[in-house]
């Protein structure tokens, strides 16, 4: 699609792009970071169509992967599968998903002229500019995994976002393929309004049913009617098995049967990632034989269920940015035998400057169960006390360590780790970069 470009944005897109490609230059001979969204950012000051007119070259189409929990790691699974296949994919690869990291993703796969040559760009999108991008990447695909309550200063509740997604992506062409999450409700009512082909993933393993509704959840009330959603069993969060006995709305049927997919990682949320995955590279034509012998061979995305050996000690790394990613990490962590956690809690702008959300997470499971925690990042003393508000009346099995400095709190969680056990370490978003400098002695952004 590259000779539609006409020659006056030729020559703007290829200065746009000669000049990003030095900021990028510049930015790691400097060591500075991974310069993943300043070229973009500056490049689009020079051609603010950017974004449409590189994505408008690759071949095969744009797959856009947006939701609140989940992105990086189906996105890099599905990378992997397309890979695998022989396939060029242009693919935002250290997570930048706002508008600025997307043009900087698909600016690596252009070359001086402002050629892009890749068969799919895979993007994964923050949630809150997907109606902002959708226009101009006019996606091939649109998986749309989760809606939870994250980082409320900036997002406001899951409801506005889902309207907002259903209005901007009926204006589509009919060929656009969307793919929501069938047992979360919201995105369930969305893919049922769609004029576009709509896939849906989800899970049919009643044997993973939670044993109650936990604190962090956000939509179990009907999206057509409002009614209280009557629910056969829940998975994680308000996704479930569920209907509606005012107007009869209920689950959309997946196309894969899950129960006949193995998961990528630990945690059942990488189940529902599997899927996603899984669903959109079937309908790409890949073969079932080369997603299951990759998903059986996958490594985890920096930060996401990422296993280390630091010092002779296992370490995972385990992303815990809202209630209902921490709920599933400490479920991870609970079903596990080691004793030693570490927890750290930043309040910075990609973590979101409200920290109250962890008062909605159930760290009751985390605490009963005792061992050694230790806390740690700019929120310490507030995560400690919701940690010692966890703690029943009476005798504690609990060893808390508040730890101000971050190096310090990773050593004395290392000492407090045995060698036949794991450190779990959950951080939030700007927490887990801090957690990998640290341990790995390399910046990712």
């Amino acid at each position: 699609m590259g000779n539609k470009i006409q020659l006056i944005d030729r020559l703007r897109l290829g200065f746009a792009v000669s000049v990003a490609k030095s900021v990028t230059f510049i930015v790691q001979f400097l060591r500075l970071g991974a310069a993943s969204v300043l070229p973009g950012a500056i490049a689009r000051r020079i051609e603010p169509r950017l974004l449409q007119l590189l994505s408008q070259q690759v071949k095969n189409g744009v797959i856009l992967i947006a939701g609140t929990n989940g992105k990086t790691t189906t996105a890099l699974l599905l990378c992997t599968i397309l890979e695998r296949k022989g396939y060029r994919i242009a693919h935002n690869s250290t997570g930048a998903n706002l508008e600025n990291g997307l043009m900087t993703a698909l600016l690596e796969s252009t070359n001086l002229l402002g050629i892009l040559d890749v068969d799919y760009a895979i993007l994964e999108v923050d949630e809150n500019i997907v109606p902002k991008v959708l226009a101009p990447l006019q996606p091939r695909i649109i998986l749309c995994l989760n809606l939870f309550r994250d980082q409320l200063d900036r997002y406001g509740e899951v409801d506005t976002i889902s309207k907002r997604w259903t209005k901007v992506i009926s204006t589509l062409p009919a060929e656009t393929v969307v793919i929501p999450n069938a047992d979360d409700p919201t995105l369930s009512n969305l893919g049922q309004q769609l004029p576009q082909r709509v896939l849906f993933f989800g899970l049919n393993e009643p044997e993973h049913y939670l044993e109650a509704i936990p604190h962090a959840v956000d939509s179990i009330y009907c999206p057509k009617c409002g009614h209280s959603l009557d629910y056969e069993g829940v998975y994680l969060s308000h996704l479930g098995d569920f209907t509606c006995p005012q107007c009869g709305f209920s689950k959309s049927k997946p196309t894969l049967e899950s129960s006949d997919w193995s998961q990528i990682l630990v945690g059942l949320y990488n189940k529902y990632n599997t899927l996603a995955a899984a669903t959109a590279a079937i309908e790409l034509g890949v073969d079932e034989a080369t997603i299951r012998d990759t998903i059986n061979n996958f490594q985890a995305a920096f930060g996401r269920a990422e296993d280390l050996v630091i010092n002779g000690k296992r370490v995972r790394i385990l992303l815990s940015k809202n209630p209902v990613g921490t709920n599933e990490t400490i479920r991870v962590v609970t079903q596990s035998t080691d004793k030693t956690t570490l927890l750290v809690l930043n309040d910075r702008t990609p973590d979101g400057t409200d920290v109250s959300w962890i008062w909605d997470v159930d760290t009751e499971k985390l605490v009963e169960r005792g061992g050694t925690l230790v806390v740690s990042g700019d929120r310490v003393y507030d995560l400690a006390l919701r940690l010692r508000y966890s703690e029943k009346s009476g005798e504690s099995k609990l060893n808390l360590i508040v730890e101000e400095d971050l190096r310090q709190a990773i050593a004395t969680a290392l000492e407090h780790t045995p060698e036949n056990e794991t450190l779990h370490i959950l951080p939030t978003y700007s927490a887990m970069l801090e957690v990998r400098e640290v341990l790995t002695g390399r910046k990712i952004l």
